[in-house]
């Protein structure tokens, strides 16, 4: 990645020798992998959804929960050989899918990875929704499940939490292509094998801006076209 543009910054940066916005170089940073229960119940299923936190991220929002990993960069360099030995262990764990948990600053590792070992169970895509549609079309036919928060409509807003004031343009897009890409949501029993679940993070005092966020969604889908997961765990600190 001598000139990154996987994002929608498009920093242009040579990754070997410096970083841009996500402050991420070459290597898979890795924060966190293991089975993970706290996703929606259609994700984490009963054994657990496999998640690999990266560290770093295209948003710098201020009410992030792992702040120490996207902000921080909290996390330990691991090799692609290393990444594709971990993908296997979360499978024989008896994940229910591989959950890549803000993995747009390597999605040419996780690919290199992929093809080394993947799993037969579902891939999630889980994002912020920032993301650039060259990139998307890197993960199609890959991903099975496609994970995004929708969160601010004011551009003022998105640049005041998190330093995005081109979000709505940019998630709303990208979500548009990941529901062209996986389709209706697929079930397994009460597991999402495929599919498009859009997050919403109801922030305090923007009821208006929530609403705004559903009008959008139903304006743009039909029913049953998409799942929506509206989340209240908002976290001042």
């Amino acid at each position: 990645m001598t000139q990154c543009t996987l994002c929608p910054r498009k920093c242009r940066v040579n990754r070997s020798e410096t970083t841009g916005f996500c402050g991420m170089g070459n290597t898979p940073k890795l924060a966190r992998a293991a089975l993970h229960f706290w996703e929606e119940p259609c994700i984490s299923g009963t054994r657990g959804s496999g998640a690999l936190f990266f560290s770093g991220c295209t948003l710098r929002c201020c009410y992030c929960q792992n702040h120490s990993l996207s902000h921080e960069g909290h996390g330990k360099e691991i090799s692609v050989e290393r990444l594709a030995e971990i993908f296997q262990s979360l499978y024989e764990q008896g994940a229910h899918n591989l959950n890549f948990v803000t993995g747009t600053p390597f999605v040419p590792q996780i690919l290199e990875a992929l093809a080394i070992y993947k799993p037969p169970i579902p891939i999630v895509w889980n994002c912020g929704g920032y993301e650039a549609l060259d990139t998307l079309k890197m993960l199609e036919g890959v991903v099975d499940v496609y994970l995004p928060d929708l969160k601010h409509v004011s551009s003022r807003l998105s640049a005041l939490c998190a330093k995005a004031p081109d979000y709505f343009e940019v998630a709303t897009a990208a979500i548009e292509e990941m529901v062209q890409q996986v389709g209706k949501p697929q079930w397994e029993g009460e597991k999402l094998k495929r599919g498009v679940i859009i997050r919403h993070l109801i922030l305090p005092g923007c009821v208006e801006n929530s609403l705004k966020v559903l009008d959008w969604i139903g304006e743009h889908f039909a029913p049953g076209e998409v799942l929506v997961s509206l989340m209240r765990q908002y976290t001042p600190m």
